[in-house]
């Protein structure tokens, strides 16, 4: 009917991580009022920069400061704290479990599917029991709570065999989180072992478990040989080509022969595509990812947009059409810059553009002045990558507001020693009211 106002397009987002709040921040700054609704769902109330992880945990950052609420940026579009369980996209209707429990079905015009990755688990005993993963702010928390409180248990303990075990720090995965978890935790185990009179650097173990031939298969070999040799120089034990057999009890079994005990199992062996695609009728590939254009549309689906760790977008730039794309941060927020301009493009009637993007190259945190990087085959080592690691994720944390929070963290840190106090209270904060109430 002429005159009728037609209804605003309704955009789903499934997901408030790298490509879902990018997405939705840069397309509430570019629609047109009243053009298209935006309903954004994830568990968390907040976007985690994962490349700060490990200075959170190594006390080098305010946790806080690493987050970015959701509701705070993305004014213009509506959060829902929730799980989305199911896409059927041939009704265009996508099932979500809200956090206080009931399950409502949200309708959409256009989908954005970016759930993300979770931690990838194998079926070695004892890991659901021991393993602590490092994928979380929650996650990075507890490990630098626990890590410090082995310090305080190991102080007093009286038995030397349990105090080994207090003391020994194991990490599986030489990627790049496996690599930064390990050296800032162990720079800041080694700075707190100052403030004990009984414990030493030297007391403790620290091992790294990969089970490739080599460690950041990002960088080339020469500097990842580096960075092992770093490692090394610090007294951390490198097991290459080596896998975890068991690890039950804290009882580890290397598939070398090698036995120890490990109070602290930090378990960062890789990611895979979110479980939630599994439940979908969208067309995924060998990994469980959804298959998409390289305009970043699915595949036979072009109302819906994808990408990140949870889709395979082909790679442009290499000669090889069955290659795609990294998981990793550098592509997820360039690509969500493509696809809300496409999404935008496809609401429009315009011309769609094409996702290329060269890999520039990786930086990576060794503790406190020290890292690798390797941009556009300079490569740095030392002070000097530490400081490109700074600068380059600085530059990349949303919001300037995050932004200035950090940088006063790195300030107070130079200018004043490090905290390593132990929080454990929050892991079980109603310890002390149970027994309160129990005496």
């Amino acid at each position: 009917m002429a005159g009728v106002k037609p209804e605003p397009t309704r955009i789903l987002v499934v997901g408030g991580g790298y490509v879902g709040m990018y997405t939705a921040l840069r397309l509430q700054s570019k629609l047109r009022r009243g053009e298209a609704s935006i309903t954004v769902v994830d568990p968390q109330p907040h976007m985690t920069y994962q490349p700060f992880l490990p200075e959170a945990a190594a006390g080098s950052v305010e946790p806080r400061h690493v987050v970015v609420p959701l509701r705070k940026v993305l004014r213009r579009c509506s959060v829902l704290s929730g799980r989305v369980v199911r896409v059927e996209h041939a009704r265009r209707a996508a099932t979500v479990e809200t956090c206080d429990g009931h399950t409502e079905v949200l309708g959409y015009d256009v989908l954005v599917m970016a759930p993300g990755s979770v931690t990838r688990t194998l079926p070695i005993p004892g890991l659901a029991e021991q393993g602590i993963a490092f994928k979380t702010i929650g996650e990075a928390i507890y490990l630098r709570n626990h890590v410090l409180s082995r310090l305080d248990a190991a102080e007093t303990c009286l038995d030397p065999e349990a105090r080994r075990t207090l003391l020994t720090f194991l990490v599986v995965g030489g990627g790049y989180a496996g690599i930064e978890a390990l050296a800032e935790l162990e720079d800041m185990a080694r700075y707190a072992s100052r403030y004990y009179d009984s414990i030493s650097p030297e007391d403790m173990r620290w091992v790294l478990v990969e089970a490739t031939g080599r460690i950041m298969p990002e960088v080339s070999e020469k500097m990842g040989v580096y960075t092992v040799e770093r490692l090394m120089e610090r007294g951390i034990e490198v097991f290459l080509d080596t896998r975890v057999k068991t690890m039950q009890d804290g009882h580890v079994v290397l598939d070398d022969g090698t036995e120890f005990d490990a109070d602290t199992i930090v378990w960062t062996a890789g990611v895979k595509a979110n479980p939630v695609l599994r439940e979908t009728d969208l067309p995924l590939d060998s990994k469980r990812r959804v298959r998409c254009e390289a305009t970043l549309q699915v595949v036979d689906c072009p109302e819906v947009f994808s990408a990140g760790d949870c889709a395979a977008v082909p790679d442009l730039t290499k000669d090889d059409p069955e290659a795609t794309t990294a998981p990793s941060a550098q592509h997820a927020v360039r690509q969500a810059k493509v696809l809300a301009d496409n999404l935008l493009a496809h609401l429009r009637g315009g011309q769609l553009r094409r996702y290329k993007h060269a890999y520039a190259g990786s930086v990576a945190s060794l503790g406190l002045y020290r890292g690798v990087a390797e941009i556009y085959g300079i490569k740095l080592k030392g002070l000097p990558a530490w400081f490109m690691h700074r600068t380059y994720h600085i530059s990349r944390m949303p919001t300037f507001n995050r932004k200035v929070r950090i940088l006063t963290d790195w300030t107070a840190a130079l200018l004043f020693r490090r905290e390593v106090v132990a929080l454990g209270q929050v892991n079980d904060p109603k310890a002390e009211f149970a027994r309160a109430t129990s005496s």
